[in-house]
């Protein structure tokens, strides 16, 4: 399984980085409420099939947590992640 996910706070993403120099992430916003809107997910085609964007979306869901901040779901891939794991409802809002 690959490595730890970690915030990218400049670049406004979450982080994964895979073999060969290759990354996955979340791409997020801030709305005026403060809250994360994760907008994109993107996992590149080579590691396809092999579970690293539900890596993705749970360590991004922990550090979210973590910090105390609340998120809003607009990628469909993390809303259906989400759908399958409702121990974040903590976090979600809207």
């Amino acid at each position: 399984m690959p490595g730890k996910v970690h915030e990218n706070i400049r670049k406004l993403r979450f982080e994964l980085s895979l073999p060969n120099q290759a990354m996955a992430i979340i791409n997020y916003r801030i709305d005026e409420a403060g809250r994360l809107v994760l907008l994109h997910t993107e996992v590149p085609a080579e590691f396809s099939g092999r579970g690293i964007g539900s890596h993705l979306a749970q360590g991004t869901f922990e550090i979210i947590g973590e910090t105390c901040r609340q998120a809003i779901l607009r990628c469909p891939f993390l809303q259906m992640f989400f759908r399958n794991h409702p121990e974040y409802a903590g976090i979600v809002a809207g």
